[in-house]
């Protein structure tokens, strides 16, 4: 059917096929999966969320690992100073929105925020050193696992997500970096289904390991999970769509951030 003259062309012709596949498909698959709720669901807010999270499909083909998010700033940012206990956040995007609303992200602190929307535990691994080691951080909180679990690079085996938070945690102490672990925090269905893809029982059993994982690498474990959660779902009080914490929740978050981190620095100063 198909006269190709080499090898080349056969892998050259496959991949404009591919591309053409992903570039019609996945936005046909969006909409109609968007369709089936337009009876119930406002069209202008439908049509919204679908473009957004065609961005991101684009984003994904374009930038897997997410390297150009903060390749920029990343350039231009200095050394820390003597004595400035920089902190990394790196995360997805319950990290990335923190700050975006009233509750700022901790102004006055030299902490970055290194959250990129709908990332997982593999893509974190691929940006590592490009948005942690780099920066020559004293503390790195690792926010991570969520969107593994829903599946948005693809499906995640949660073996595979611990050997990628421990590659995380093994690189950053190699350089001299305290490790924080997060909790994922919890998902509720107040506004649309989102257990479906994020199971309850799962992110649970996820944060056990975590914990279990933290004690064992001499890592801090920070339990985000426990002050959101009512019973195994999120409190709607907190959330702004049951996935993404609310102004109320990021300031519940916030000091218990603070408090790992300096518990973490106190760390690294008793094996000075």
């Amino acid at each position: 059917m198909f006269q190709l003259s080499s090898g080349r062309t056969l892998s050259a012709s496959l991949c404009k096929i591919c591309v053409r596949f992903l570039c019609v498909s996945v936005p046909q698959w969006l909409l109609c999966s968007s369709l089936i709720h337009t009876q119930t669901t406002n069209p202008a807010k439908t049509i919204a969320e679908l473009e957004k999270e065609l961005a991101a499909h684009i984003r994904l083909l374009s930038d897997w690992g997410g390297l150009t998010r903060y390749g920029s700033e990343n350039a231009e940012l200095k050394p820390p100073a003597p004595g400035v206990d920089r902190v990394v956040f790196l995360g997805d995007e319950i990290t990335e929105m923190w700050g975006t609303g009233k509750a700022k992200f901790f102004p006055g602190r030299p902490y970055l925020n290194r959250g990129i929307s709908h990332q997982t535990t593999p893509q974190m691994l691929v940006r590592f050193r490009q948005d942690v080691i780099s920066l020559k951080p004293r503390v790195v909180v690792i926010k991570a696992g969520s969107s593994d679990l829903a599946g948005d690079a693809g499906p995640a085996m949660e073996g595979t997500i611990s050997e990628n938070f421990m590659s995380m945690t093994e690189l950053a102490k190699a350089h001299g970096i305290q490790v924080v672990l997060a909790s994922l925090t919890p998902v509720c269905d107040c506004f649309k289904n989102l257990t479906e893809r994020r199971p309850p029982g799962k992110i649970i059993g996820l944060n056990v390991w975590l914990k279990g994982y933290a004690a064992r690498s001499g890592s801090g474990y920070l339990d985000y999970y426990s002050a959101l959660a009512d019973g195994r779902a999120m409190k709607m009080e907190l959330t702004r769509d049951g996935l993404i914490p609310n102004d109320a929740g990021y300031e519940l978050m916030a000091p218990l951030a603070e408090q790992a981190i300096a518990r973490a620095l106190g760390e690294m100063q008793s094996e000075k």
